[in-house]
């Protein structure tokens, strides 16, 4: 199997919104982008998620840091990987503002100030790494991940890190496959009453 790596572009913008709101749910109902966006169905929060992804506040979400991979041009799969200095909470802040005006993001967001994690700018953070059903398992994720570390070790940058929801069996099992460790791990009272789940782990690999 070919499987082609690329940098995203504007015309990904929908595909992208699928994987985001994939990954952010990971196997649950309901996610972050279902709390911030409360658009009722998912097509509301898809059409809100599209539109995060090419706010002028570069957040995390933003298109320009994702990489797609490709198999016979077909999008299947996508990794995110970004920069703190750049993209942060600010950023996200200012970007769902963007989106909509009369979203509070501060409100929308607060769980984050209970289960959080102190960001290193001298790291690279990864998110969003998803593949569609078809091509589960067949070396998408990998091919990504090669593809990201290499831009990464260019940039100078030598350590990546990635946040997991606690109880996510199968991803951490996946990075922990590409030689990332625990680091960190956060149960959070308002995290598992909004979510259902205990709260995060920070994973890092040096590279």
């Amino acid at each position: 199997m070919n499987i082609k790596i690329r940098k995203a572009i504007v015309e990904d913008v929908s595909f992208l919104a699928k994987m985001i709101l994939q990954s952010s749910r990971a196997g649950k109902k309901y996610g972050i982008f279902d709390l911030v966006f409360e658009a009722g169905d998912d097509e509301g929060i898809l059409k809100s998620l599209e539109l995060l992804t090419q706010t002028k506040a570069k957040n995390h979400c933003h298109y320009s840091n994702f990489l797609i991979a490709e198999v016979d041009g077909r999008s299947v799969g996508t990794l995110c990987s970004y920069e703190p200095r750049f993209s942060n909470r600010q950023t996200f802040v200012d970007a769902l503002k963007e989106v909509d005006d009369s979203i509070d993001p501060e409100k929308k967001l607060e769980f984050l100030n209970e289960c959080n994690f102190e960001q290193n700018n001298r790291t690279l953070m990864f998110d969003f790494m998803e593949e569609i059903d078809d091509f589960k398992d067949v070396g998408i994720l990998k091919a990504l991940m090669q593809k990201s570390l290499l831009s990464a070790r260019l940039k100078g940058y030598r350590i990546a890190q990635t946040i997991i929801e606690i109880g996510s069996l199968e991803s951490m099992l996946f990075y922990k496959k590409l030689g990332f460790k625990e680091v960190d791990e956060k149960e959070c009272e308002l995290y598992k009453e909004k979510f259902g789940r205990l709260g995060l782990i920070l994973l890092a690999t040096e590279f």
